[in-house]
């Protein structure tokens, strides 16, 4: 779909700011201390321009081995496709301003927060809401499509994934589909 408003090439969307990552570990005394303050060690443009994709962090396993900091390497080595077989996977994406995604499920449970902006989520089945900062979403592998409704601001989400078992409905095992997004998520690993 097209927009009037400029495509995105870079993290943040002008207009947001660019946020931060904390990550903490410990002392050789087992306080807590920070060990990184970034902005993401992987960014990526999605959809031709119409978002920008920041890899918070991402996990290869559950339960999460933290042992000499397995983790942060896998993290900080590894950058993701659309989730992660048994691990996990925390994306912020900036969308560019009036811009619908392609339709797409990823076979993960997927937890979505609006942080700023006002999006419409919409179903295959025709269903959709309206979710403002704050509001929360959790897609157990339906296939869907985000709309940043603000045809002149970008708009900023955050979406936690998680493995699932696969699943069948009325007896067929449901397939990820990413359409158009393939190529946005292929492993780079």
């Amino acid at each position: 779909m097209s927009t009037t408003a400029p495509l995105l090439t870079t993290f943040p969307a002008p207009g947001l700011r660019a946020s931060r990552r904390f990550i903490t570990s410990h002392n050789a005394q087992g306080k807590g201390v920070f060990v990184v303050d970034d902005t993401g060690d992987h960014h990526r443009v999605l959809a031709s321009g119409k978002g920008i994709g920041n890899i918070i962090y991402s996990t290869c396993e559950t339960p999460v081995d933290m042992n000499d900091d397995k983790d942060l390497t896998y993290a900080r080595d590894n950058e993701p496709g659309i989730h992660v077989p048994n691990g996990s996977v925390v994306r912020l994406v900036d969308f560019a301003p009036g811009i619908e995604s392609p339709p797409h499920r990823a076979m993960s449970i997927d937890y979505g927060v609006v942080i700023e902006g006002k999006f419409e989520l919409r179903l295959d089945s025709g269903e959709k809401k309206v979710m403002l900062p704050g509001d929360m979403s959790v897609n157990r592998g339906c296939m869907h499509e985000w709309k940043n409704i603000d045809p002149e601001k970008p708009g900023r989400m955050v979406f936690i994934l998680l493995d699932v078992a696969p699943l069948k409905v009325n007896g067929k095992t449901i397939e990820e589909d990413l359409g158009d997004l393939a190529p946005d998520y292929v492993s780079r690993t």
